[in-house]
């Protein structure tokens, strides 16, 4: 309970930095994999992309094996994927996907499944569609996805620096990589749905990016002046006092989605909500992962070329203090509010904020030395 404790009140102190060099290396090696799986095993792409036929049959008796022969009869088995589903009243489903764009063979098909299961051919629901939908989809959603990016990068790039830009678009293109590559190993089946779940976990990923680099800004204009610590231990500081607060945001976010996973995928066999719900889920746990893995160590490295860091660096180890350079102690966040809290319980009055203000950054603003006056 003290680890949550410590949590919640910005008091852990993770070496993060040093986690970063093993955790960039697992990310090139997951890329690297994604990468390869989706030339190797392409993506299961959904009719919506490939066209084709899909005949939808109620049906409490009817198996898979029944509808694979019946796709046999007409030369259609090949490729062909048959599902198991559940209707909104939940009567079972028999959902059967292949690849025929000729109407006159899928109202054939239509009137053999309605034979075998003696039943009138209107209640066998047929849909065939062309790949020029899905091929529209598909455009539109990589030019949404540039414009997002260009936005993105230009908004980040105003209001804190080009830096963060660059490292906040390379985590959000590690995440799209590695949820593409997830639906690639897997082989689960990308629907429209899906690509609607790709567009928006980008913005997931960059709230909890955002969120760093926010609090990196605020201690970085309070502890720059001092010229004591590098920037690597202001990032250290920036993500143990935000982790609570991502990791809050990212089970919330999770809570959601694992339920409509659950309920409207695994209990009411809903595929389009099982389509959504998984990329979210996917890309929500990665999302959270690149702000502190791939966004935070990208933007350290930059910053830390910056000849204003590199002085710092430098003389930090020219003095054999380079360790302490790269560390804040909590005394510097925590201490001096401390002692004014302490201080207004002792007279049983409530401490003024503004003191509470200053002494918490007392220590991080090392008072500006006075100018001497001229002699004469």
């Amino acid at each position: 309970m003290s680890v949550i404790s410590n949590m919640y009140r910005g008091k852990t102190d993770i070496n993060f930095p040093k986690l970063f060099r093993p955790m960039v290396v697992v990310s090139l090696i997951l890329v690297a994999v994604s990468i390869t799986s989706f030339f190797v095993r392409e993506l299961n792409l959904s009719i919506d992309f490939e066209g084709g036929a899909v005949w939808e049959v109620q049906s409490a008796t009817l198996t898979v094996a029944d509808a694979s022969a019946v796709l046999a009869e007409v030369g259609l088995e090949q490729g062909a994927k048959v599902q198991e589903a559940k209707d909104a009243s939940g009567n079972r489903l028999l959902r059967v996907q292949a690849d025929t764009k000729d109407v006159n063979v899928s109202r054939d098909v239509a009137q053999r499944f309605a034979d075998r299961e003696g039943i009138s051919v209107d209640l066998v629901a047929t849909n065939t569609v062309g790949p020029s939908w899905g091929s529209e989809i598909t455009r539109q959603a990589g030019f949404s996805l540039l414009v997002f990016l260009v936005v993105i990068a230009l908004y980040i790039s105003w209001q804190l620096e080009w830096r963060m830009a660059a490292s906040a678009l390379a985590a959000v293109v590690h995440d799209i990589i590695i949820t593409v590559g997830v639906y690639s190993i897997f082989s689960f089946e990308v629907t429209p749905a899906t690509v609607i779940s790709f567009l928006t976990i980008l913005g997931y990923s960059l709230y909890d990016t955002i969120v760093v680099y926010d609090r990196v800004q605020e201690n970085t204009a309070r502890l720059d002046r001092s010229e004591k610590y590098t920037y690597s231990a202001i990032m250290r500081r920036s993500l143990n006092q935000v982790l609570m607060r991502s990791t809050n945001t990212t089970l919330i976010a999770i809570l959601p989605v694992v339920s409509l996973l659950v309920i409207g995928a695994v209990l009411f066999g809903q595929a389009t909500i099982r389509d959504f719900a998984l990329a979210l889920l996917i890309g929500l746990i990665s999302g959270a992962y690149s702000s502190i893995f791939i966004a935070a160590p990208f933007v350290v490295w930059l910053k830390e070329k910056e000849p204003r860091y590199t002085r710092i660096r430098k003389k930090a180890t020219d003095r054999g203090e380079l360790a302490k350079a790269d560390w804040i102690p909590m005394t510097e966040a925590i201490a001096a509010p401390a002692k004014v809290a302490a201080a207004a319980a002792s007279t049983g009055s409530m401490p003024d904020a503004t003191a509470l203000k200053a002494a918490q950054y007392s220590r991080a603003h090392p008072p500006r030395p006075r100018k001497q006056g001229k002699t004469r």
